[in-house]
């Protein structure tokens, strides 16, 4: 038979066949709860919440600061009520637009993860040296300011180019998440310059795709982390996973919305003493020092 097309950077692995492993404390189920901080250019790019609207589109581009000027300050607040550690996902036009924002991210101890300059450009579209000088303009500006690096990545609007695991190795970066929507554990993927590790990242989970574009109602999405969540718990006696949720400040921060993630929160952490409530860069990092015997490889 012809061989079919292939994404060609890791091999097919059945969550069932593969190597039992836990993570800290003997726990089963890690939980890491994203948050996109994303800035975009007046009249370019961005998405619409309930109709296509031609630049430059001043209803959807102040829709969205919302975001940045009231929602992230009241998921913030949610953050804290909970003691929730953050994966902050951040346009690194943020620290020009927004600072006080990633700054109040940066005093709790979040991890910052790079999610290119602004959402506006398509990372797909660009050539190698202009992603390539785009990931090294990230990446600079996040360390100028937190002092390190960032070590995850997500591109914009989860469209990386053909190279970008390979751009992302070679300039330092140990995991991305961007092929993580097709797992619940994290996995080694192939480039050019040696291995990178993929950590799971919701498609599902992920309230912009809900709730603008399948048109999920505030308690719905809720529902849905409510019942993953429980599902996953259940079935991680048998395998070891991650429940990842993914949340946008000009969404979720909307008060209406904010009362039904209340609830989905109230709900994961009376479970806190079961489950691993953490960050992207701690999955990666607990994944990465376990035995060989008991990883995904990417051959």
């Amino acid at each position: 038979m012809t061989e079919l097309p292939s994404l060609g950077r890791f091999p097919y692995s059945g969550i069932r066949s593969r190597p039992d492993f836990e993570w800290p404390d003997g726990k089963r189920l890690a939980v890491h709860i994203a948050i996109n901080l994303e800035h975009f250019i007046f009249g370019e790019g961005g998405v619409d919440l309930d109709r296509p609207t031609p630049a430059p589109n001043h209803r959807s581009f102040l829709w969205r600061d919302y975001g940045n000027r009231v929602g992230v300050w009241r998921l913030l607040d949610l953050f804290d009520e909970f003691e929730l550690p953050i994966g902050v996902i951040t346009n690194a036009s943020i620290y020009d637009h927004c600072p006080e924002s990633i700054a109040a991210f940066r005093a709790r101890g979040d991890e910052i993860i790079g999610h290119g300059i602004t959402n506006s450009k398509n990372v797909a579209q660009m050539t190698e040296a202009e992603e390539t000088e785009m990931v090294r303009q990230v990446t600079d500006i996040v360390a100028r300011h937190e002092g390190a690096p960032p070590t995850g990545w997500l591109t914009p609007y989860l469209t990386p180019s053909e190279r970008t695991p390979d751009i992302l190795k070679e300039a330092g970066y140990e995991y991305l998440l961007d092929w993580g929507i097709c797992d619940d554990q994290p996995f080694w993927s192939r480039t050019r310059s040696g291995p990178i590790l993929a950590v799971p990242y919701p498609l599902e989970l992920n309230d912009q795709p809900a709730i603008v574009f399948r048109r999920d109602s505030a308690k719905d999405y809720a529902d849905m982390i409510i019942d993953h969540f429980t599902e996953m718990l259940r079935s991680s006696a048998k395998y070891p996973a991650v429940c990842s949720i993914s949340l946008h400040h000009f969404i979720m921060g909307q008060p209406h919305r904010l009362h039904h993630l209340r609830c989905a929160f109230e709900h994961i952490v009376r479970y806190r003493d079961q489950v691993w409530i953490t960050t992207p860069s701690e999955i990666a990092r607990h994944y990465a020092g376990l035995p060989e015997d008991q990883q995904v490889k990417a051959d």
